[in-house]
């Protein structure tokens, strides 16, 4: 059962389209996380919705988890990326929810543009918004919705970007979707909102077959 959904990023304008802040993106795009009333508290913006209200805005009836709960709690944290964990721990702690009851929203370097993949616990990727987490909990056993961004190249963390370009991961992820890549990210988004909403509703488990990583644009 999912409680807290948090939508991972890093704050102020200058970051805004940044592939790194893809989770924050889908927030804003959605039409049912865009409305909710979000309010500063945590060291972010939350927020809380009704189960009912959850299951009022999936686009067709859709069974609920004999397990849902009354209330769902989501968070974007107003820390950087690289102390996400102290927000979402804050949260977690007076709310008294556990680890394995919180989704994150994140970018993926891991996964190709164009696709989406959930999933359960795991290694963290090099990505220091998961790191922070760990950190912060102890734990890794919490669910991601990851969207897909890609590599500059094959390269890992600390290897450097494309040859001649003087990029390494940290400019790839913090350099800004171009206008053609916003485009092409739209549907991603809205797909990755809709699986959201699923997933609070019914039971995550099901969903990890399908989801693994799912292209949705190419």
């Amino acid at each position: 059962m999912i409680r807290l959904i948090s939508f991972l990023g890093n704050p102020g304008p200058e970051y805004a389209r940044n592939r790194h802040n893809a989770g924050r993106l889908l927030a804003e795009a959605s039409p049912f996380f865009s409305c909710l009333d979000w309010r500063k508290k945590y060291k972010g913006r939350y927020a809380a919705a009704a189960g009912e209200r959850v299951l009022a805005a999936l686009p067709h009836e859709w069974p609920a988890s004999p397990a849902l709960p009354d209330k769902f709690h989501f968070l974007i944290p107003e820390t950087y990326m690289n102390l996400s964990g102290e927000s979402i721990f804050a949260a977690a702690a007076f709310l008294k929810i556990k680890p394995e009851e919180i989704l994150l929203v994140h970018d993926e370097l891991e996964i190709p543009p164009g696709a989406v993949s959930l999933k359960f616990s795991g290694g963290l990727g090099g990505h220091n918004g998961l790191r922070s987490m760990k950190a912060r909990f102890g734990s890794a056993d919490f669910w991601r919705l990851r969207i897909g961004i890609g590599r500059p190249d094959g390269r890992r963390p600390g290897e450097g970007g494309p040859v001649g370009s003087g990029r390494g991961i940290a400019d790839w992820v913090l350099s800004d979707f171009s206008a053609p890549e916003m485009e092409e990210l739209a549907p991603v988004l809205e797909a990755g909102a809709d699986l959201l909403l699923r997933v609070m509703a019914g039971d995550p488990e099901t969903f990890l077959p399908e989801w693994k990583k799912k292209k949705i644009a190419n």
